[in-house]
């Protein structure tokens, strides 16, 4: 079962994911959605990196407790810049001390509430937000060109990319196609018909949406919806 609640550091949210074991169904896929997320998993602590496609855990079904930031500022929280981690899991220790994350580690294995102990880490090292960043998103998830958005922040085309790869992992066309796309699964799962949610998310047509889905999560809208 997948439960997710609002984090205490703004824009984050807490989940956690303790699958139940069904026969003839795998495990389903984590999609593009623009954030990194902070991993404890059997007593290891982990880091999502922003991902481009779909994800498919390896192995059969097992218990996660994760954070996952707001688009852009977790890489100022772990000290290194998002297209380094782009489409990768890679253990904490790769990218601060082992000795620190040890130390973590057995912070959060003695927690009664390994969530709270995860959130309670990630309040501890969160650096200020970035407000461009935040209006950079802001921006793009409503649709605005990229063109557009990099002129109302008095950036160029080169520094807006930069600063997006530095940030999302990738730049600022891809990040805005990410965010369409979670906007339309938004909708889809509300029950709104494929061909207005096209509409209502920025894309050309409902085929326009049936390929875009298909390219950044190797799946049909209907499959991805359980139909």
């Amino acid at each position: 079962m997948y439960e997710e609640r609002p984090s205490r550091l703004a824009g984050a949210v807490v989940w956690t994911n303790t699958p139940t074991p069904s026969p003839g169904r795998g495990t389903s896929p984590v999609l593009p959605d623009g954030c990194m997320d902070l991993l404890w998993h059997e007593g290891r602590l982990l880091v999502a990196g922003p991902d481009t496609r779909a994800y498919h855990p390896d192995g059969p079904p097992t218990p996660w407790t994760g954070i996952r930031f707001f688009p852009g500022t977790a890489p100022a929280l772990l000290g290194v810049p998002a297209h380094e981690l782009r489409d990768r899991r890679v253990e904490l220790t790769d990218l601060w001390p082992a000795a620190e994350v040890r130390r973590l580690s057995a912070r959060i294995a003695a927690a009664p509430h390994p969530a709270t102990a995860l959130e309670d880490l990630a309040l501890d090292r969160a650096a200020p937000p970035d407000p461009t960043l935040r209006r950079l998103v802001t921006a793009l998830a409503a649709g605005r060109p990229v063109a557009t958005v990099a002129d109302e922040l008095d950036l160029s085309g080169r520094q807006l990319h930069r600063r997006s790869l530095t940030a999302f992992g990738y730049g600022p066309k891809t990040l805005a196609r990410i965010l369409r796309l979670q906007h339309a699964l938004a909708l889809a799962r509300e029950g709104v018909p494929y061909a207005d949610t096209a509409a209502r998310s920025g894309y050309a047509d409902q085929a326009h949406l049936a390929r875009d889905v298909k390219e950044l999560t190797g799946r049909t809208l209907g499959a991805l919806l359980g139909g």
